[in-house]
């Protein structure tokens, strides 16, 4: 475990997280591979994982942000839509965004943090 300690940015939807960084990490190494099945592997995640994220960001948005082609002769895939394009670029601006408004109290709260994450916590609260 690591000691790091970050501010994440999410795009809520409801109770429903539309799109945060596992999110955008999952789009981007779609749109590398080609596949959804080639991200999970990137990404260490099940293919199951990845098509319930995919399935999830594409009902939180007016139109697909993946596009999917069934197999055939030459096989299936997945790409990155337009709309997906633009929501990774932006919510990367974002990321960047917050990170430089928060640097310093980010920097300063981390000094008066402990250098042990509590017992029991995750890091998905």
């Amino acid at each position: 475990m690591t000691d790091s300690k970050t501010l994440r940015v999410r795009v809520m939807q409801g109770e429903t997280i539309a799109f945060g960084p596992g999110k955008a990490d999952l789009l981007q190494a779609i749109a590398q591979t080609g596949s959804i099945s080639g991200a999970a592997r990137e990404m260490e995640m099940s293919y199951r994982r990845a098509w319930l994220l995919v399935e999830e960001m594409n009902r939180c948005f007016a139109s697909p942000l993946v596009a999917t082609a069934t197999g055939g002769a030459r096989g299936g895939g997945a790409a990155v839509t337009e709309l997906g394009q633009e929501v990774l670029a932006r919510y990367r601006r974002m990321q960047k965004k917050a990170a430089a408004s928060i640097a310093a109290d980010l920097r300063h709260l981390q000094g008066l943090m402990s250098a042990v994450q509590p017992e029991g916590e995750d890091d998905h609260a």
